[in-house]
């Protein structure tokens, strides 16, 4: 009996076993239908999900694309017109520039006229100064070779007149005797 035991009650469980596996099975089957369903929905749900994201996504892109491209035509129409405005407000400044140079040139050629008749008159006026200088200094010269011939004429006129026995004094008289 002993022997048999070792079959027996592996062979009774198994028979238990496989009758609450049996039933289980079933629940088992219908929840997995059960989940394998919910999983085919949440999969559902979650395509359809990516999909609307993905369409919102790509209408948001296009909306982007068209409020870039809207923004980059502002900016290069701007970026013209200031171009535009600067080369303006250049050729203005340039137009200006251009007559004031005109001008100023035109002033410069009068003064520099007139600064070639100053300069012509001061040389005018220094030659002249320069020649009545001379003059002084000939009168000068004329005058002091005058006092000097003066001066000689007085000296050999003394000499002589020294040297003549007629400017000579008498010797003094001989002292009284007393």
């Amino acid at each position: 009996m002993k022997k048999w035991m070792y079959v027996i009650f592996p062979g009774s469980m198994l028979a238990l076993f496989l009758v609450f596996f049996m039933s289980h099975k079933r629940e088992m089957e219908e929840r997995e239908t059960v989940r394998a369903a919910k999983v085919a929905h949440d999969q559902q749900e979650a395509a359809d999900k990516k999909k609307a994201d993905e369409d919102r996504a790509h209408a948001d892109a296009i909306k982007r694309a068209a409020d870039r491209q809207a923004e980059d035509a502002k900016k290069a129409a701007d970026k013209l017109a200031k171009q535009e405005a600067t080369e303006r407000e250049i050729k203005t400044a340039t137009d200006k520039a251009i007559v004031d140079g005109d001008r100023l040139a035109q002033e410069a050629a009068k003064l520099e006229i007139e600064l070639d008749a100053l300069h012509k008159a001061k040389e005018k006026a220094s030659r002249e100064v320069f020649e009545l200088d001379q003059k002084i200094e000939l009168a000068k010269v004329s005058r002091r070779l005058a006092e000097m011939e003066e001066q000689r004429t007085i000296e050999m006129i003394s000499r002589k007149a020294a040297e003549s026995v007629m400017t000579r004094l008498p010797p003094p008289p001989p002292p009284a005797k007393s």
